[in-house]
């Protein structure tokens, strides 16, 4: 039951947040739009801390009001810090990734951005723990990005005391409301999402025109806000590149003028001048090679879930015809299992009882040289490319095959990682590989089947 003095505590954590709001409004005007999105409710849950779902800033009075006596300056980085993780789409990113880490990622990313800002109503936060982990972060990638340090934080592996240290040098709010598996459902999460996408479009426009000539310390936010606002990738598009032409036996209605049809039926009763032509030249699917990495660093859950979306895609697309030649591949630093898959229905029992073969380093030549092999065999009639999931980190081949290759990451690689300029980089995150198989789905609601997929 609330009392006088919960009510009061409520009233002070209120001003409180008023006060840092306007203070970073003057300071930092770019983010006016921001930093007026949230209202402020206190309680929700949160004790000891601040925290949003997206909506609404949740805190704890007492603990704020103790928190500015002790120093304003922490309430406004924390103010900005909570903002900063909505506009950078941290929570609905979650979705599909340790907990743990993504949480300390986003905190050092975000952190990392407001110990660059150089304003008084900031400071006090860098200490030499932050240095120099943000001097390591950057051998890296060339932008401190959330995914980039969570990429980075699953390849190190750091033990319990490690973690837990790191955890508690960029520990400002509590992420209990981020989960995109709550009950209040998805589709909230997404709507919240496009609503803080569409937030930092506009905050992006608006830096961009105020830094534009000038250094004002703003320049980190603003290459955090583009990697944010990115235009998703289109998996399904992306996967028709790889369709060849060919005649299929169909009504070409784009080839056939009506005019002559029904000016025959007029003139001579049930004679029409023309009829339309039986074939149409489509472009179709045939054969397709996918190489899964199974390197050390590869999961075998995530190749699963990988093939599974795939399916999903393939088995919705007007694109793909009912007998293919696809061959799935599994290489670490030479090929484990060579599968020919027939037909849709193969793919999904594969995919089904999909195992990882392998656990060596990474060498992408020998998958090459097997379709080399297999182009010279005759094992292929149409060969339009390659997709070859991995995290891209291995042995590149020299020279460019004389087919189209795309290496599928769900992260961005490292700056160490160079990837051939003749080959295609998609980076695909799980959640944009979900929405392709919602896409699908809605567009062919016959295919009931596509919800029987394993959960991502």
């Amino acid at each position: 039951m609330e009392t006088e003095k919960t009510r009061g505590f409520a009233a002070i954590g209120r001003e409180i947040l008023s006060a840092a709001r306007n203070e970073l409004y003057i300071n930092l005007p770019y983010l006016d739009a921001a930093l007026c999105a949230l209202d402020f409710r206190p309680g929700g849950g949160v004790t000891l801390s601040a925290a949003t779902d997206g909506e609404a800033l949740y805190y704890d009075g007492a603990w704020l009001g103790e928190r500015y006596l002790r120093s304003p300056t922490a309430v406004n980085r924390a103010y900005l810090h909570i903002i900063l993780h909505c506009m950078l789409r941290h929570l609905a990113k979650k979705r599909g990734r340790a907990p743990a880490l993504w949480d300390l990622a986003c905190d050092a990313a975000v952190e990392s951005i407001l110990d660059g800002l150089d304003y008084p109503c900031l400071a006090g936060g860098e200490t030499p723990m932050r240095r120099k982990f943000y001097g390591q972060c950057l051998q890296d990638m060339p932008v401190l990005t959330a995914e980039g340090i969570y990429r980075r934080l699953l390849r190190l592996d750091l033990p319990e005391y490690e973690l837990a240290r790191l955890q508690r040098a960029f520990w400002v709010d509590d992420h209990g409301l981020w989960d995109p598996e709550r009950q209040d459902g998805q589709e909230r999460s997404e709507r919240q999402d496009e609503r803080w996408k569409g937030l930092s479009e506009k905050t992006q426009t608006g830096m961009e025109t105020v830094l534009a000539g000038r250094s004002t310390g703003g320049e980190a936010v603003l290459e955090q806000i583009r990697v944010a606002v990115r235009e998703d990738v289109d998996y399904r598009a992306f996967l028709r590149r790889f369709a060849a032409p060919r005649e299929v036996v169909a009504v070409d209605a784009d080839a056939f003028d009506y005019g002559f049809y029904t000016y025959g039926l007029r003139l001579y009763g049930n004679l029409p001048l023309v009829e339309p032509p039986e074939t149409r030249e489509e472009r179709r699917i045939e054969d397709l090679v996918i190489a899964v990495d199974t390197s050390m660093s590869t999961s075998g859950e995530l190749v699963r879930q990988f093939l599974a979306c795939t399916y999903a895609i393939l088995r919705s697309t007007e694109t793909f015809t009912r007998k293919v030649n696809i061959r799935i591949l599994q290489c670490d630093d030479q090929v484990r299992s060579d599968t020919v898959i027939h037909d849709l229905e193969e793919l999904r029992s594969y995919m089904d009882r999909f195992e990882l073969a392998g656990g060596s380093a990474t060498d992408f030549r020998p998958v090459f040289e097997r379709v080399e092999q297999l182009r010279r065999e005759g094992a292929f009639t149409s060969l339009r490319g390659l997709i070859y999931f991995t995290d891209g980190m291995g042995v590149y081949p020299q020279k460019r095959p004389p087919y189209e290759t795309a290496f599928v990451l769900l992260e961005e690689p490292p700056l160490t990682v160079k990837i051939p300029p003749w080959a295609i980089r998609l980076v695909l995150d799980l959640p944009g590989l979900e929405k392709a198989v919602r896409e699908a789905a809605e567009e062919y609601p016959e295919l009931a089947d596509l919800d029987e997929l394993p959960q991502l």
